[in-house]
């Protein structure tokens, strides 16, 4: 198995698991900011289908994804929560991602990531005895 190199301590890498439809999904914690639930959104023309539009959140815009849409899933609707993740430099605004469900934080020793998926945003998928679980890498993903 294939896995990748991933910064650590000595309980692992910590992510976040969420679903999106009926499959689990998990993102290294480090690049979240938070997590809200969703408030209304102000639809902007002419962006692309996967962005529901733009809210406030605490006097900052704040950019929401369907990641669905952005990753071809089928799109059942969303749920209420979101994902926001911590702006990158130089960003004009943060970004958050629609979760059906957010789910604790996880620990993960390196080792039980398999990296030999090949998929533009995916990191990896981890293998749990009853269900395989997406890592997602938001910094490959073109948003």
């Amino acid at each position: 198995m294939a896995t990748k190199s991933l910064q650590s301590d000595a309980d692992g890498t910590h992510v976040l698991e969420f679903d999106l439809g009926e499959n689990r999904y998990c993102v290294e914690i480090g690049y979240i900011a938070e997590i809200v639930n969703s408030d209304e959104l102000t639809a902007i023309p002419n962006t692309p289908a996967h962005v529901e539009g733009v809210m406030d959140l605490r006097g900052e815009t704040t950019r929401i994804v369907n990641l669905k849409t952005l990753l071809g899933l089928e799109d059942d609707g969303f749920g209420d929560r979101i994902i926001v993740f911590k702006r990158k430099r130089g960003a004009p605004e943060r970004i958050g991602w629609f979760a059906d469900e957010v789910h604790q934080v996880q620990a993960l020793a390196s080792d039980v990531v398999n990296t030999a998926v090949d998929g533009d945003g995916i990191a990896g998928v981890i293998r749990r005895e009853d269900e395989f679980v997406v890592w997602v890498d938001p910094t490959a993903i073109r948003i």
